[in-house]
């Protein structure tokens, strides 16, 4: 197993375990020290997995409320609108991500719950420093959503689905990307 299939099979355990799992325990599991369990568990984070340890293992902190993936397509100067139309309704947008046919998937963290938040991402894509990474797959990709229930996830979709963002997610997708 690569370093990437090691920390999917690491969210894929924390996600399926109700008690924390060790550190040891994630490295038996997986077949390496300790050490790279930790270095794993860095990178997840980093990437805006939210990873607790505690003093009896790793746990995945569970947001209130509900979650959804969602998948997009839209021209960079839609970008704002999108985001907006997603804080605006109630929700959070927590992640930005594509499955690129040959990197794999890429992923940055976004966190943003409210037009302020928006407009800060939005003024750094602006500012020409980067780019926003969805232009590296022709505009689609994907969001994890979050808010206080499933039905502001649903008026979310209506909404973006009504001004022709929202793409159907296939199994494929919906298996692996979750």
């Amino acid at each position: 197993m690569d370093a990437e299939e090691r920390r999917k099979e690491i969210l894929r355990r924390l996600e399926a375990s109700p008690a924390p799992l060790s550190g040891a325990e994630l490295a038996r599991s997986c077949a390496v020290s300790r050490q790279v369990v930790v270095q794993d568990i860095a990178l997840l984070r980093r990437e805006g997995h939210p990873i607790v340890g505690t003093h009896t293992g790793y746990v995945l902190r569970r947001p209130e409320g509900a979650r959804r993936l969602i998948k997009c397509h839209h021209t960079a100067d839609e970008l704002e609108d999108e985001m907006d139309t997603v804080v605006d309704l109630g929700a959070t947008m927590e992640d930005v991500f594509v499955n690129h046919r040959t990197y794999g998937v890429i992923r940055a963290h976004l966190g943003c719950g409210s037009r302020r938040e928006v407009a800060s991402f939005v003024d750094g894509i602006r500012s020409g420093h980067s780019t926003p990474l969805m232009l590296v797959t022709s505009g689609y990709h994907f969001h994890h959503i979050s808010a206080p229930s499933e039905e502001i996830l649903d008026e979310v979709e209506r909404a973006l689905a009504d001004k022709g963002y929202l793409v159907p997610l296939d199994s494929y997708e919906r298996e692996t990307l979750s």
